[in-house]
């Protein structure tokens, strides 16, 4: 096969609870089998496995060490058990349990990022081990890939940055001839940086690497297996009628992401957006459910696509009667936001006031609330702060919504029972977003996703 002629290659991406345990990975060697045209398949870890391998990379006590090492041993061996010859992958996952006892010995003395990703990375090393031990089984030409030897990385980390050019030579030289013979199982999420360390690419990595490597082996879909079914008009268990889109643009399935759907993130699709391969997003549970297929461009694209929901959102009132006619009182404003590194999300402005909203979204802390006091004292020198907390971002995900007509009378005519906090309409012809109480949102979903879509 030439670098040219995959065009009817598909990469298959699973996630975790698709390999969570050895029913699971038989479904989805199901799947893989009943379409000769995957040739590449990418494993998360099982589902617990890499929780429990990041609590072990923070340094825990001797007890709670002891308590993950046995749930990720018994995660495992729950699979094992159930295989027919199970003697040399037993012995090669007892190597890879011995590794992170180990290392998890040395994280409780000493933690650091590089340590950190060594020991995740055996989720999805033992989670692709075990797959392929399912396969041959089956009797299926199945090679267990090593992805660390292809996908170079800088040395960021948890958050490691591939680099394309040596991914895509690397991948055309030793991964790419081994594609004629068998069937390649290997990693999502982890890569390598050049003195060979493993490395990882931040959460969510696994779709990342699936979308990677469908750029570099050129390609014809990747195909992400998860839990549900398809991306959906809306939250199914907010909106019990939410239905699900056949055909979605890459651009409106960011902005959903953006918003607040548990759908592909945009980050991690970038690859394929880039180079036009298609990126279907089905159910490993119900393969035959169908899914939603995610491509550059869709016919007759709808007015209204879609309902995103992103709960507790805080909004900050700022008045200044400075600000009249007054320069630079928004810069200063935006100023000391950004030294606080806080970013801002939505914005309306009137002659004394400003309100805007901020984006929490990928920031790590449980807690959720950005405002620090020191922040806080800061804008209070500039004006009068007003904050408040527990409101839910409600976006309406469409097509050319700012160039058409009716849209306001048709969103908020039905909201009539509620409150509206804030409107932001027309700088985005994909989104209108407002904000309404938290405890309004669902209802608020309920009843718009009714009026538009039922």
């Amino acid at each position: 096969m030439s670098a040219t002629n995959n065009n009817s290659l598909i990469i298959a991406k699973f996630g975790g609870t698709s390999v969570a345990d050895y029913d699971a990975m038989n479904r989805s060697a199901d799947v893989v089998l009943s379409n000769p045209a995957v040739r590449v398949v990418v494993l998360s870890a099982s589902a617990g496995v890499t929780n429990l391998l990041v609590a072990l990379a923070e340094g825990c006590n001797a007890e709670q060490r002891a308590d993950s090492l046995a749930n990720i041993r018994r995660i495992q061996y729950a699979i094992i058990d159930r295989l027919d010859s199970a003697a040399v992958i037993r012995e090669e996952i007892d190597r890879m349990l011995e590794n992170i006892t180990t290392l998890s010995e040395a994280a409780a003395l000493a933690t650091s990022p590089a340590l950190t990703d060594e020991l995740v990375s055996h989720g999805e090393l033992m989670s692709t081990l075990l797959f392929v031990e399912i396969l041959r089984q089956r009797a299926i030409a199945a090679e267990w890939f090593d992805v660390r030897k292809i996908m170079r990385t800088d040395d960021r980390f948890g958050r490691a940055e591939p680099d394309c050019a040596a991914l895509n030579e690397l991948t055309q030289s030793l991964l790419q001839p081994r594609l004629a013979q068998s069937l390649i199982i290997t990693q999502g999420f982890i890569g390598s940086e050049a003195k060979g360390r493993t490395t990882t690419l931040g959460r969510g990595g696994s779709d990342y690497t699936a979308a990677l490597l469908g750029e570099a082996l050129n390609a014809s879909r990747i195909d992400i297996w998860t839990d549900v079914p398809g991306i959906y008009t809306t939250d199914p268990r907010v909106a019990p009628a939410a239905k699900r889109i056949d055909q979605i643009t890459f651009e409106e399935a960011a902005e959903m992401a953006t918003f607040g759907a548990k759908v592909l993130h945009p980050a991690t699709i970038l690859p394929a957006v880039r180079s036009d391969i298609p990126v279907f997003v089905g159910s490993s549970k119900d393969p035959a459910a169908g899914g939603t297929l995610v491509c550059n461009q869709t016919d007759n694209p709808p007015l209204f696509r879609a309902l995103a929901l992103r709960r507790r959102q805080t909004l900050l009132t700022l008045h200044s009667l400075n600000m009249l006619h007054a320069r630079g009182f928004l810069a200063e404003v935006f100023n000391t936001l950004a030294r606080h590194n806080i970013s801002v999300d939505l914005i309306t402005t009137s002659e004394v006031n400003v309100a805007l909203t901020l984006d929490t979204t990928g920031s790590t802390s449980t807690n959720g609330s950005l405002l620090s006091s020191s922040l806080l004292t800061e804008l209070s020198s500039l004006c009068r702060v007003q904050v408040e907390e527990n409101l839910s971002l409600v976006a309406l995900i469409g097509n050319e919504l700012s160039q058409a007509c009716g849209v306001g009378k048709e969103v908020f005519g039905v909201l009539e029972p509620f409150n509206i906090r804030l409107i932001c309409y027309g700088a985005s012809s994909h989104n209108l977003c407002f904000l309404v109480p938290g405890e309004d949102a669902e209802r608020v979903v309920r009843t718009l996703h009714g009026s538009l879509f039922e």
